[in-house]
């Protein structure tokens, strides 16, 4: 679990009394201007900290012998000796391990020194850069203690960064895993994760020996005043629990996780917040209600689809214009009856990553609302689950369907169903929950890796200052994002179609795709869209999702979905 460290006490976890590595991480700048503080007060709590030893296949604590001034001296001065042998590029980091005497085992310590300038579309934090350098060192089943030198300004992506490493639940299904928090069960309605970190079921720290426990450290000038500490330290805990739920979530696979147990997640992250209520249109109901993308999407598989609406309504601002959030949450993508090809199906499990980044910034958010300045409109997240199947009743291509935009659609391609069920997802936010502003959350289009890459997410939005806003949030939560161009007159033609109002798929998949599979979106909240002041945002996160590298879900959008919250609900 990743804890916020507030004094270089607090680095040693109390719930295991362990350090086994201790980390420091900055620029240049920061270890020039932090070393001192670093090797006077952080570095002795380490070298007195018990560490693992391991007898017998177990591990248990031994407490190293304190260390005199003049080893502390010494430790320091291999620390700075080290220190000056790192010289990072001009866009990559230096980093290197070292081991320091502690009777009766060495301490590790790790140093990440970060390049000292950053491109202009890049977080000033450099929060890719942290996280993929700490993955290198960080283990399982070990105490990390991160010292992280950096300003304010910079901590929450920090916070971001670190949570996307370790100190938490992965999923793991390995044998003789014991981090594997979704029960193995063939039985639908008892294989729900276990709503570990955000509701629901409580386990504590000390029952949970075989997480990678790391605690974070910032220097005393990036600390909030006294009055702003427990404010402070509530967000950045259940953001980076929130990264942490929705990682497990979409690293998990659909055998397990499949609509329903996504639902029964949904229900225990806010199960027994307070001002937060729930709604479920599932199943046939979906159709008879008029929900006919989402529906037909989802209709051929095991498990059925199912509207999911999660509503945080303080009574003193029931009758305010609210904030939406909708997620696509497509649980495993068959691409329908025209079918993927084998290299590309595989992965398809990560299709729900834009609801399970809504669900879990939804959830961090709701929970830390008491501690926070009272919201000043309502706020929802509406996930569209549904798994795209193939079977005897499944979507056809040509089948026309309408949706409960009341638009009908001409089906041409079975595999582009994400924006089938958030044109009804947006559709019902406009409709029935008075929003001034709606952000919808997907990972839409394999085009959005072309457009802007493995580290940015693509918007597409009707408002200048929303879109700015989602920018400035995504450097500020290291959940980095682009502009896509916002020209609905020259997207809609793609969707021409003969016999019906629209088609889903585009006719030149050379005219920028990704705009062109948010305008299918929007087009059904055109009414809404024309009533002036109203917003709306579309982030298509299909590659940020998760890191090819070691093909684990990164929780991309959970930091970035709660600062849009803490804005915006605050209007």
């Amino acid at each position: 679990m990743v804890h916020i460290c507030l004094t270089p006490r607090e680095l040693i976890d109390p719930s295991t009394e362990i350090i086994d590595t201790f980390c420091v991480v900055g620029t240049v700048k920061a270890f020039q201007s932090n070393l001192s503080w670093v090797l006077e007060n952080a570095l002795p709590v380490a070298l007195t900290a018990p560490n693992t030893l391991v007898e017998g296949g177990e591990p248990h604590r031994k407490k190293p012998k304190v260390e005199s001034q003049q080893e502390l001296e010494t430790s320091a001065s291999l620390i700075q000796r080290v220190l000056s042998t790192l010289q990072p590029s001009l866009d990559t980091a230096a980093s290197t391990e070292l081991w320091l005497p502690r009777d009766p085992l060495l301490l590790r310590v790790v140093l990440i020194v970060l390049p000292a300038t950053v491109s202009r579309h890049n977080s000033s934090s450099q929060p890719y850069a942290v996280s993929s350098n700490l993955k290198k060192f960080v283990r399982p089943k070990e105490s990390t203690a991160v010292v992280a030198l950096f300003e304010s300004s910079e901590v929450y992506a920090t916070v971001c960064a670190v949570s996307r490493v370790g100190g938490g639940f992965l999923y793991n299904r390995k044998t003789g895993g014991k981090t594997d928090i979704l029960p193995n069960s063939d039985s639908h309605h008892s294989h729900a994760m276990a709503p570990l970190l955000l509701g629901g079921i409580s386990m504590s720290e000390t029952a949970l020996p075989d997480l990678n426990h790391m605690r974070v450290l910032f220097p005393p000038s990036a600390s909030p005043e006294d009055k702003e500490i427990g404010l402070w330290r509530t967000k950045m805990c259940n953001v980076a629990l929130g990264i942490q739920l929705a990682r497990r979530l979409v690293d998990a696979p659909c055998n397990e996780l499949d609509t329903t147990a996504f639902l029964e997640q949904a229900m225990a992250v806010v199960h027994g917040v307070k001002h937060v209520t729930t709604k479920v249109i599932k199943g046939k109901e979906l159709m008879d209600k008029g929900y006919g993308g989402l529906y037909n999407v989802g209709k051929a598989a095991l498990q059925p689809p199912a509207l999911v609406i999660l509503s945080y309504v303080p009574p003193d601002v029931k009758d305010e214009p609210s904030i939406v959030l909708v997620g696509k949450g497509i649980v495993f993508d068959t691409g329908g009856l025209q079918i993927k090809p084998k290299p590309t199906m595989p992965g398809m499990k990560r299709d729900m990553g834009g609801a399970a980044a809504i669900l879990s910034a939804f959830g961090a958010f709701v929970r830390s609302a008491p501690y926070q300045p009272a919201v000043k409109r309502p706020v929802h997240a509406v996930l569209c689950l549904a798994e795209n199947a193939v079977a005897n009743d499944a979507l056809r291509a040509d089948d026309i369907i309408t949706m409960y935009s009341g638009k009908t659609v001409e089906i041409n391609n079975t595999d582009a169903e994400g924006r089938l069920v958030l044109g009804d997802g947006v559709c019902h936010a406009a409709r029935h929950l008075n929003p001034s502003t709606i952000i919808d959350m997907a990972t839409l289009t394999g085009a959005q890796g072309v457009a802007t890459g493995k580290y940015f997410g693509a918007l597409y939005c009707n408002d200048e200052a929303l879109e700015q806003s989602v920018v400035t949030c995504g450097k500020y939560s290291g959940d980095l994002c682009h502009p896509m161009p916002y020209v609905p007159e020259f997207f809609k033609q793609e969707y021409t179609s003969a016999v019906a109002d629209m088609k889903n798929s585009v006719a030149d998949r050379a005219n920028a795709q990704v705009s062109c599979a948010g305008q299918f979106i929007g087009n059904h909240i055109s009414d809404w869209l024309a009533v002036e002041g109203k917003r709306w945002c579309h982030i298509d996160m299909a590659y940020p999702v998760f890191d090819k590298k070691d093909e684990r879900a990164t929780g991309y959008g959970v930091g970035l979905l709660y600062s849009l919250l803490e804005q915006y609900s605050q209007e």
